[in-house]
Formats: structure tokens, sequence, C-alpha cells
């Protein structure tokens, strides 16, 4: 009986905290806009929007396979299940060619579309509501520049309860704050920008900060390190894994090109953002690289030159002695040059020092691709070459040969997920 009582009492709780939060939280439809309503054509208002569109890689998430710019239908898996990026052209049926500014403003602060529903946290507006409102009106008039596309996303697949959008109220009640950025008097101009684009727009926290049970970022880890779409998000903070310290020359060069020497090239999602901030204003992208620099100002990693090669000997079957250099040392050569590939010697790769072989398998799987029609880092995949028994080994094998750090004992576990990923849901 007292069982009985203390389960019901914990259910009714629960039942109460969540329609608290929904009462808290719940808010009214806005009107849609007129057919004949014309958006803003002030084309600096735009060229700036598209600026912060590339700073916020908005494209890369609501973009799915077709190409369609900004017409939404993109898989992002969750623990919770896979939710689908929204249309965000202005088309007036399946887009947001309906929604006012103050419509598009609610959805990046609050996280409530314009007709009053919660929105997930996917979407990251816990990192939003930092952003001006001079910079949420240059993105709507962008985006209500692009072209409509008729796109009907599919719906979101999530698994029970969280398919009941109500209960994102109560999340916010726990994990949402209203935050408008607030500058730090004691740091200049160039880093005040920096942390505003990184904390806000460019959401940087939401890859590289640990989450908890509950999909929110750990308040008390932030740039610790997190995981995206299968790929380990590297720690930007004192905990970084480099073997040389970042500088902030490095870091504009990393962000704008996705290379440099002493680091090597960026993979994954982090591709994808490289590939969008090229196309911002270099002072941005200066500022980020200011900010960023400066959370691991007191990482134990060093900033010398490229010194000697760290590669020791190591016991390996000659298979996979062979594969190696057949695969990866005419390109890795742990000499100082870098060659046409731009391949880096690994003894600099923060992917082989990991504590997890997924960076690593999932770079040897898919390889790195130059952008189109632009000369930069390239690495072949291996995928459709090589056994996964093979890429484990090969993995292992550069882990025991370029760091002195435990073997990894996930990569067959990695290689399974990385492949089952790119089979999409």
């Amino acid at each position: 009986m007292l069982w009985s009582r203390i389960i019901s009492g914990i259910v009714a709780a629960a039942v109460f905290a969540i329609l608290g939060g929904f009462v808290w939280t719940w808010r009214p439809a806005i009107a849609p806009t007129a057919v004949n309503e014309e958006a803003n054509q002030d084309k600096q208002a735009i060229r700036h929007g598209a600026e912060l569109a590339a700073i916020g890689n908005c494209n890369d998430c609501h973009m799915a396979d077709s190409g369609r710019p900004y017409a939404g239908g993109r898989p992002l898996p969750t623990p919770f299940g896979t939710i689908y990026s929204s249309n965000i052209t202005p088309d007036r049926e399946t887009g947001i060619g309906t929604w006012s500014e103050a419509a598009f403003r609610r959805a990046m602060r609050e996280g409530v579309d314009r007709e009053g529903r919660q929105l997930y946290p996917a979407f990251p507006y816990d990192h939003f509501t930092k952003a001006t409102g001079e910079d949420i009106g240059a993105l709507y008039a962008f985006l209500r520049s692009q072209r409509p596309v008729r796109n009907a996303v599919p719906a979101n697949a999530l698994a029970l309860p969280f398919g009941f959008r109500p209960i994102v109220a109560g999340w916010k009640l726990l994990f949402f704050r209203d935050a408008p950025f607030q500058p730090d008097d004691s740091k200049g101009e160039e880093w005040n920008r920096g942390r505003y684009l990184v904390e806000g727009l460019g959401h940087c926290g939401g890859c590289h900060t640990p989450r908890n049970a509950f999909g929110a970022e750990k308040g008390n880890s932030t740039y610790a390190g997190g995981v995206a779409e299968g790929w380990d998000a590297p720690p930007l903070n004192s905990d970084s894994l480099t073997v040389h310290k970042w500088t902030t020359d490095q870091l504009a060069e990393y962000l704008s090109t996705g290379w440099t020497r002493l680091h090597g090239a960026a993979a994954g999602p982090m591709a994808d953002v490289a590939n969008n901030l090229g196309r911002a204003s270099s002072q941005d992208v200066r500022a980020i690289a200011v900010y960023i620099a400066s959370l691991s100002a007191q990482s134990g990693s060093t900033n010398s030159g490229v010194g000697s090669s760290r590669e020791k000997e190591v016991a390996a079957s000659p298979e996979v002695i062979a594969i190696y250099r057949g695969a990866c040392a005419n390109c890795h050569n742990d000499r100082n040059d870098v060659g046409p590939s731009k391949a880096i010697s690994l003894s600099l790769s923060s992917a082989v020092r990991q504590s997890s072989s997924a960076n690593t398998v999932r770079v040897i799987l898919r390889g790195i691709q130059a952008r189109s029609g632009m000369p930069g880092a390239y690495m072949p995949a291996f995928d459709g070459i090589l056994t996964d028994n093979q890429i484990a080994l090969v993995a292992e094998y550069a882990r025991a040969r370029y760091t002195t750090q435990p073997q990894w004992t996930d990569a067959p576990k990695e290689i399974s997920k990385a492949r089952q990923e790119g089979s999409g849901p």
C-alpha cells in the first residue's frame, strides 16, 4: 500500500509538472501574413542575413539529399528518435511563407512556431535566444528572399512519449533560459563579437558540449566535448586534445578553409561548418577564432613547430602493415612537408588521440572530400575497399604507433554504427 501511494504521488507530480510547464509555456498562434505582403527587400540586410545563415550552418540542417536549399527534410538522429528538419523557404503551404517577422523571432528565441506549437530543441533556440533583433531580422529577410520550394517534410519518428509536443514545455521549464547576450566589459570588442557568434547563432556548444539524459547541454561542462551525428566533437576548452595549442591565426584558417598545417583537415559535420564559414565575413570568422582560442588558453598543449616524428614501431601482422603502407603511409608520411592531399603526420591527429575510435574509423570509411571546384585536403574513402576487420586493425595500429594512449576496444562497434548511419533512416 505504501509503495502504491509513493508511485501514485510520483506520477501525480510528474503530470502536474508537465501540465504546469504547458500552461507556463503556452503561446497563441500568430496570424499568417497576407499573400501580397512585401518582404524586406533591403539588399544590405539580405547580404548580412546570408552571412549569419552561413555562421549558423542553417542550410546543412535544413537541406536533405535532394539538394534543395533550406527546403528541409534532413533526418536528424537523436537519442529519442529521428527529427526531420523543417522547410524554411518562403513557400506558403509547406514552408514559412505565412510567417511574419514576429513569428520567426518567436521561433528563434522561444522555440514556438507560428501556430503556437512547441519546437524540439534539436532546433537550437537555446542558443538563438542570444541573437539580437537586428540579426534575426536580417536572417528573416534573407530566408524570405530565397526561392519558395514546395516540400512537405516527413513526420518525426520519435519514441513514446516524445512525439507528444507539449512534453517539450516541461523540458523548457527545466533547461531553457531566455538569456540575451551580455558582453564582458573586461574583454575587447573582437572577443565579445566572437563570443556572441559562438554562443548564439553559431551554437558551437550544441556539438562541443556533452548532454544529459534529457538532451540538454551540461552547463558545468561547457565546451568539454560532445557528439554530433556519430562523430566525437572534441573539447574546445582547456581539455583540448591537440598536440599544438590552437592559435587565433590557425583557427581562422581552419574555420574558413577546413584545414591548417598543425591540426589537419575538418571532417564529418565540422567540414560542413568550415564550408559555410568560408562564405561568412573574414572579420566575423576572425572574431570567432579569437574567442575559441581563448577557451583553450590554459591547455597543456604546446605551440611549438612540428618536431621529429612521434611514430614508433609496434607489433602488428604483416597484413596490417601492408595495408597501412599501401593505404596510409604515402600521404601520412611523417615528414614536415605536406603533399597535394594536405595529409599531415598522424602524430598530430586529434582523432587518433581521442578516447573513442569514432572519428578515426569514420574518416577511414568515408574519406575527406575537397570542396567542389576548389583545392583542399583530400582523402579517399575506404568503405568499399577494406573490410570492417581491416579498418578496425588499421585504426588500432595507428593508435598504437602514434600515441601512448590505451588501445581502443570500440572500433568494431563504431564501424558498425557508421555503416548504419550511412544507410539513412
